[in-house]
């Protein structure tokens, strides 16, 4: 099947096209018309133009919203089935990801109604009296958008929901692994009333696509969710933008002794290797106290043979193939650099269902050098390590460049105090994995992270300006 792409509200082709492989057997799933340099000026014009002529009322942004919403429930089954062919995601994890695009949506539909500014003291000073000051919130105008495969749905919903209930008019480069569900999210803001120009979907590579958009000189603000060194390179060759970053990390999982280390490994289970470990906070390095150490190691190990590798579309399958052969062989790459310096390897290692996949894996005690410790994994691989007090553990996790999330399982609540206070992460959750999130949730990092925070009421507010405007009394 061949799609169209998005050009300021009209379906059109190239006449150039990118192939849609799957990622567990390579089979053709669709063509999508290739953009170029061209289209991305002809779409921010577009942007500009219709920004300029009169936004959008708040109350009609949320009023397309939430139709949005109501059409994204009705079509959930083919949007699953979509991220499950294009992303390699299992079936019943990309039921949850529509699932919770949907409330994305509604989440942002709620901020539009309710984006506002405030009141400033004027008379708190000499100068300011017999003035009444405003402040107000007011879109940037024009905002590019560029997003990751691994949440092909969502986390397009997590820019273009709050971008537009903030009133902008946005351009969008969908991954280039993954952009049919971009374009199908597309559509239903189109279905829902959304007006020609306010958004474009762009598909095709980096260094086309998203540098046009990037340094185009009618965009004013750019929201990123992807890699570390893109991201920062964003940064620095636009420095009079307003960029918003949600890059990598290495998320750890802190048990102390006094914690419920039995949920702990279970959940762990789930939360290092769904979608093949291919999530920014991806449970990465597992630290234990030594005390529940070989107990916790344990019941993980039962509990990762467990899990079914395969096809994605089966409805029993829990980890499915990483997004290219090329990661695949990295990610197994890593894995043998981390046995060789010196890490056991516990279970896994080795590709499986006739080398589509990887095994989930799990590596005690890696060379702190070692990839697979210091750097994002993003393969469905853990760390193990041990620590003798609950100091040494905060230090271990806090001995790394990114800082996204951090789990801690503890039942003194001194300690949970001291983790929240001492932790260098943007998000610290007591008695869970740094995997959660809830979508309303403010969702960001600090150090190599990022610098921003996502969710609709926190993204509204990165994603306006402020406008201060006073009044002389008579």
């Amino acid at each position: 099947m061949d799609h169209k792409l998005l050009l300021a509200g009209e379906w059109i082709e190239t006449g150039a096209w990118d192939e849609v492989r799957s990622p567990y057997d390579n089979s053709l799933i669709a063509r999508v018309a290739q953009g170029d340099e061209a289209l991305v000026d002809r779409a921010v014009r577009a942007a500009h133009q219709v920004f300029s002529e009169g936004g959008l009322p708040q109350y009609k942004r949320a009023e397309i919203l939430d139709r949005a919403a109501a059409l994204a429930a009705e079509r959930q089954d083919d949007l699953a089935e979509t991220i499950c062919r294009e992303a390699g995601k299992p079936i019943k994890t990309a039921r949850v990801e529509a699932d919770r695009m949907v409330g994305t949506l509604k989440f942002s539909a709620t901020e539009a109604r309710k984006l506002t500014g405030g009141t400033v003291p004027m008379e708190a000073s000499a100068a300011g009296m017999g003035k009444l000051g405003v402040m107000l919130r007011v879109p940037y105008g024009v905002v590019g958008a560029i997003s990751p495969f691994n949440f092909p749905l969502n986390l397009v919903a997590h820019k273009l929901g709050p971008a537009i209930a903030a009133g902008n008019a946005v351009v969008l480069k969908p991954a280039g692994q993954t952009p049919i569900s971009s374009i199908k999210l597309a559509q239903i803001l189109i279905d829902a009333g959304l007006p020609n120009g306010w958004l474009s979907v762009i598909p095709g590579g980096g260094r086309k696509v998203g540098n046009a958009i990037v340094e185009h000189e009618l965009t004013r603000a750019i929201t990123f969710t992807g890699s570390v060194p893109v991201g920062w390179g964003i940064a620095a060759k636009v420095p009079q933008k307003k960029v918003n970053l949600e890059l990598g990390s290495n998320a750890p999982l802190i048990v102390n002794h006094d914690g419920d280390w039995q949920t702990a490994a279970d959940k762990a289970q789930l939360h290092a290797f769904s979608h093949a470990g291919q999530s920014c906070i991806s449970i990465q390095r597992i630290l234990l106290h030594e005390d529940i150490a070989d107990g916790f190691i344990e019941r993980l190990v039962t509990n990762m043979e467990s899990l079914k590798v395969g096809d994605p579309i089966l409805p029993d399958t829990d980890i499915g193939p990483l997004i290219t052969p090329g990661e695949r062989d990295r990610v197994k790459e890593w894995i043998d650099e981390a046995v060789a310096g010196g890490g056991k390897l516990l279970t896994g290692g080795e590709l499986v269902d006739e080398g589509r996949c990887l095994a989930p894996t799990l590596i005690e005690h890696p060379d702190r050098k070692a990839n697979v410790w210091c750097e994002e994994i993003f393969g469905p691989v853990a760390t193990v390590d041990r620590f003798s007090d609950f100091d040494q553990g905060l230090a271990m996790a806090n001995d790394s460049k990114f800082g996204l999330q951090a789990g801690v399982f503890t039942a003194d609540i001194g300690n949970g105090l001291k983790a929240a206070n001492t932790l260098e992460f943007g998000g610290v959750l007591i008695n869970e994995v740094p995997t959660f999130r809830a979508d309303q949730q403010p969702y960001g990092g600090i150090k190599d992270s990022g610098n921003t925070r996502e969710g609709p009421a926190f993204s509204v507010i990165e994603l306006t300006e402020e406008r201060m405007v006073t009044f002389q009394g008579t």
